[in-house]
């Protein structure tokens, strides 16, 4: 079968360098993630401009972690769900949380609504139970929330099967296995 490798910067196309010159500039390094991205240039910028914006204007950022954390977990990426541990960690949350909000386990009943529907939403393609949105509802949210929960969820989803296809190494500290008490 064939291996897929992170591109260097000369092996991706002039638009791909130019983005992984900014993410450079900007985060000081280029994510593995984003320079498998990058073989599309198109994918790359599309995707982010689109992570940049989904579910922002609804959630603040440990709202969105809370998300992307649960659909990661649920999506099985190890990518992922350590890369947003690393975040979710430099946004306040403690190990122990990472762990709660992968499990659905949380005790902040808001992030445990958000993370449980968002984890069911990936599990069941979108069919859930009709009790998560009753509370997400119950949390005050809307219409335009669940839009914007749906974005979230999709955001993460894509960089998880990119993962989850190419096995390229994860470039984070490794997210902690889940115990058996919160499974």
């Amino acid at each position: 079968m064939k291996t897929i490798t992170v591109p260097t910067r000369e092996q991706v196309d002039s638009k791909s360098q130019q983005i992984f010159d900014n993410l450079k500039k900007n985060l000081g390094m280029v994510p593995n993630m984003y320079a498998t991205i990058g073989y599309s240039s198109d994918a790359l910028e599309n995707y982010l401009n689109y992570s940049g914006k989904a579910g922002k204007s609804t959630f603040n950022t440990k709202e969105i972690e809370a998300i992307k954390l649960a659909v990661a977990e649920a999506n099985g990426c190890e990518y992922c769900t350590s890369a947003h541990t690393a975040i979710a960690k430099m946004n306040g949350f403690t190990e122990e949380e990472t762990l709660k909000l992968r499990a659905g386990v949380i005790e902040d009943e808001r992030l445990s609504v958000l993370s449980q529907l968002g984890r069911e939403i990936a599990l069941n393609r979108g069919k859930v139970d009709d009790s998560y949105l009753e509370n997400f509802y119950a949390q005050g949210f809307d219409e335009k929330a669940l839009i914007d929960l749906i974005a979230v969820v999709i955001d993460i989803s894509f960089t998880n099967y990119v993962h989850n296809l190419t096995h390229i190494p994860v470039d984070f500290p490794a997210a902690k296995e889940l115990s058996e008490e919160l499974v």
